[in-house]
């Protein structure tokens, strides 16, 4: 049966997909070396005295491009406010609350995993709520889902896909999809080629009315956490893809289309190989820039430490209280003198936002723009 994109695709295959794709010899290829990209990152991520302070560097960046993805765009200036500021959160727009949502979802999606060891139906319905704010769950059957070309693209309205509708069917492939991904006794590839595989299935049942993308994108990264090829979800992946976005929708549409699983696990492995490298040069220029600001605020000022050091790295931005917390019985005068040290080393920037003072990491910027 000939595929149509206006009708839905009740026809979806079940996982696992054809064996032969298991022993292809570029794909293989393409897996030794994206899986040793991804090792190496990984280690260099164990280097960093507080691993979690990269939700707030590379994880907000990951947060920020994968919504970019579903064209929806807020600034690093305004994204930075907001996480340096609960009340700045509080009155963000929305745009910049729909990232922050991603970033929270992405990290109660890790302490799910970590708790659960697994990838359940529940955890994906709790991320995908968290990332729209809402509490619906699967699309229901009546719902007259479809995807179409954005109002910027040639032929805007037109309908490029229909996912699956009916009674029970979306539930059923969603169970099938789990299922492979973590029965590894029953399907026992390699992990990395099973995130590729899922990932397409994922965007294929579209099981939600909004917010796909943005899901699949954090389970992708939370499965690598499962099973032990990342100890954080800080791989930069969204940015390779955004970089690479025709090819991304092409590529699944040639699965869907024609079986042509090929090209999309290559594109796939290629995103993870480059987003590894770029993470991993990332988090060593970062920790390279700490190492060096804390030799010389140690020599500038008596009471700068390691802690203060990394509480300045732990985000771009940072309101007062970030080094408040880290100095015992501080008064407010002592704090405002340790602000003024730190603008005199050059070590943070002051910036007025009306009543507001943020301090800016410039070297820490920096490096987060590449």
């Amino acid at each position: 049966m000939a595929y149509d994109r206006n009708q839905p695709y009740n026809e979806i295959p079940l996982l696992p997909p054809p064996a032969q794709i298991e022993d292809d010899i570029d794909i293989l290829k393409k897996l030794v070396s994206a899986s040793r990209a991804l090792a190496s990152a990984n280690k260099t991520v164990l280097r960093l005295p507080n691993p979690t302070m990269l939700f707030n560097t590379i994880a907000l960046q990951e947060a920020q491009t994968s919504t970019a993805i579903e064209n929806i765009f807020t600034t690093e200036d305004e994204l930075y406010k907001a996480v340096s500021d609960t009340v700045q959160e509080d009155n963000a727009n929305v745009a910049t609350k729909e990232v922050l949502r991603y970033r929270e979802a992405l990290w109660e999606g890790y302490h799910l995993i970590n708790e659960k060891k697994v990838i359940d139906f529940d955890s994906v319905i709790s991320i995908f709520r968290q990332v729209k704010n809402t509490v619906a769950g699967i699309r229901p059957p009546q719902s007259q889902t479809t995807i179409k070309r954005g109002q910027s693209e040639f032929r805007a309205g037109e309908i490029i896909y229909t996912p699956p509708r009916g009674a029970g069917l979306i539930e059923k492939l969603l169970h099938n999809l789990l299922g492979y991904l973590n029965d590894d006794e029953k399907y026992p590839a390699d992990p990395l080629l099973k995130m590729c595989i899922a990932h397409y299935q994922f965007e294929a049942i579209h099981p939600f009315q909004d917010g796909n993308g943005r899901t699949g994108r954090i389970l992708n990264l939370l499965y690598l956490v499962n099973k032990g090829l990342l100890s954080q979800p800080t791989l930069y992946l969204s940015k390779y893809i955004i970089l690479n976005k025709d090819d991304y929708y092409y590529n699944l549409g040639t699965v869907t289309q024609r079986g042509a699983w090929k090209d999309w696990i290559l594109y796939m492995l290629d995103a993870v190989e480059n987003t590894a490298l770029l993470t991993e040069k990332l988090i060593t220029e970062i920790l390279t820039q700490m190492n060096a600001t804390l030799e010389y605020g140690k020599s500038k000022m008596k009471w700068y430490n390691k802690e203060i050091n990394e509480a300045i790295f732990s985000q771009p931005y940072l309101k007062p209280r970030i080094i408040g917390q880290l100095i015992e019985r501080s008064s407010r005068t002592t704090l405002s003198k340790y602000m003024t040290d730190l603008v005199k080393a050059r070590i943070l920037t002051p910036q007025k936002d009306g009543k507001e003072v943020y301090y800016l990491n410039d070297d820490l910027i920096r490096i987060l723009k590449g």
